[in-house]
């Protein structure tokens, strides 16, 4: 998905439910859980940030390919598979 159709779903969502709906983050189709969205970064804005636990020599020829990431925050609940049938798996 590229970020002008997730922003294209979001604003039909909020046309329904409006601004104060609640997003949060489905994982592990198989075995399903909600959870919170801690934030949104991109790929350039961790090229900076040095891990000590995924510091390797290849990090530094990695290209930044423009990427945005949705950041799992906790986990809340237990989840529903009917999103991925929703979704069209």
């Amino acid at each position: 998905m590229i970020i002008s159709e997730l922003i294209e779903r979001l604003e039909e969502y909020r046309d329904i439910h409006g601004d104060d709906a609640e997003v949060r983050l489905m994982t592990q189709q198989n075995w399903p859980f909600e959870n919170s969205i801690r934030g949104v970064c991109s790929d350039d804005e961790m090229a900076g940030v040095l891990d000590c636990d995924d510091a390797d020599d290849d990090d530094e020829d990695e290209e930044i390919s423009g990427t945005v990431y949705i950041v799992e925050g906790e986990q809340l609940c237990y989840g529903r598979k009917a999103a991925w049938e929703v979704c069209g798996n």
